[in-house]
């Protein structure tokens, strides 16, 4: 429930509305009745804070794939379909696009039970799809990867097509070459209205300048190169006139605060959160690395950072594409969207101490896939920054590996779907 699904649906509608048709986000949360989408937000972050193995006990009983009949997540999903239907109805939406698991319950229940009358089509944005994204009902998944479309084919039948990752265009590596070069740009439609259903839990965009990381410090008397802009925003990830090239700010800023020293940018997620952080941020310094730590809203986390020697404790950062450049390697802890953004840099990612429950599945997956190392302890994690800190094979070949799986562009199969509603050979 991080912000990754908001920034996720956030890019999908921008690639609709730039090939010509339109787009609505909505917070499925929002859609509950009495309160329940606040209350809802407010355990999620209080037990992964706080409590990380109440999540992992719920993630086990709710969500993680398996045999047998467990609760599911249809009774609550359901609350909101009055909501979402109006809502379709009045905007006049060609399809709905859930890419939060609860919106993807929604929206097959109503489409298995007659109530929605336009297409449902699931963009599955983890790499271990768990069961609560599952339901017979919705008329197409798109996957990051083969074995996810597999995967649910295999439980519900339902048709599965892989599309890889979705990241603004100013991610994706300058050199990608022909491997998702493609991914990152809108094709052109005829103009279908989609309707978005997702999760969006990042600070508003009014929000942003009281968010840490904006105003202008870094926590250490600096200004961090993007400060100001709202959250995801890129400064410039092209590189501004007189640059070397995308990244070379962040270089100056990085090389300041570390000098000699190696930076790999640890993320925390939008809540800041993990296992052991400031363990790992001291094997690094003690180790010649910069550790960049990404605090996301945690203000309380980035105050404790702050000034430790070896260490750069960052909020919300606004030109993430450019940090990534100048960064060496991600330590990740979620296989969520900071993770697929470093593939799509060509920025290696290490998974480290995983949060439990669906982070420990999809960082295992992920390495599973070998876009990723997985470093089950302290040594571990030395070593395979070692080796991929590293210009050389390993290193490109890591990279190479994740820039792969950058593979179409899932907007033009949604607005096929439209399209069919309107001809009325579809729905």
């Amino acid at each position: 429930m991080g912000a990754g699904h908001d920034t996720v649906a956030a890019e999908v509608a921008r690639r609709a509305r730039e090939g010509g048709g339109d787009a609505l986000v909505t917070d499925v949360l929002a859609l509950l009745p009495f309160g329940l989408g606040r209350a809802l937000r407010f355990l999620y972050r209080g037990s992964v804070r706080h409590a990380p193995w109440a999540y992992g006990a719920v993630y086990r009983l709710f969500l993680r794939p398996g045999p047998g009949r467990r609760p599911g997540g249809t009774p609550l999903a359901r609350l909101a379909g009055g909501r979402l239907l109006r809502l379709a109805a009045a905007w006049e939406a060609d399809a709905v696009v859930p890419v939060f698991h609860l919106g993807a319950q929604l929206t097959g229940h109503l489409r298995a039970r007659g109530l929605l009358p336009v297409p449902s089509v699931v963009l599955v944005v983890d790499f271990a799809v768990h069961r609560q994204w599952l339901h017979p009902g919705n008329d197409h998944y798109l996957c990051l990867t083969p074995d996810a479309a597999r995967e649910v084919r295999r439980a519900i039948g339902a048709p599965a097509t892989v599309c890889g990752p979705v990241v603004p265009p100013g991610f994706l590596a300058v050199d990608a070459g022909a491997a998702g070069a493609g991914a990152g740009a809108p094709t052109a439609s005829a103009g279908p209205a989609l309707a978005l259903v997702a999760a969006p839990d990042a600070p508003d965009a009014s929000d942003a300048s009281d968010a840490p990381g904006f105003g202008g410090s870094d926590g250490d008397g600096g200004t961090a190169p993007g400060a100001g802009r709202s959250a995801g925003q890129s400064a410039d990830p092209g590189g501004g006139p007189g640059s070397g090239g995308p990244g070379d700010t962040w270089r100056l800023f990085l090389g300041r605060h570390g000098p000699g020293r190696v930076p790999v940018v640890l993320s925390a997620g939008a809540w800041g959160v993990g296992s052991r952080l400031d363990a790992t941020v001291g094997l690094l310094a003690a180790h010649g690395y910069l550790a960049v730590v990404l605090c996301g809203a945690n203000d309380r986390l980035r105050g404790e950072l702050s000034g430790t020697p070896g260490v750069l404790a960052l909020g919300w950062v606004g030109d993430m594409p450019g940090l990534l450049r100048a960064a060496r390697a991600l330590i990740d802890n979620a296989a969520g969207q900071t993770a697929v953004q470093a593939l799509a840099a060509g920025l290696p990612v290490i998974g480290h101490r995983p949060i439990p429950g669906h982070g420990a599945d999809g960082v295992r997956r992920m390495a599973d896939l070998g876009v990723s190392d997985l470093a089950g302890n302290g040594a571990a994690l030395l070593a395979s920054l070692r080796r991929l800190t590293a210009p050389g094979p390993e290193r490109e070949a890591r990279t190479a590996a994740g820039r792969a799986l950058f593979r179409d562009d899932p907007v033009p199969l949604m607005t096929a779907y439209a399209r069919a509603r309107r001809a009325g050979t579809g729905g």
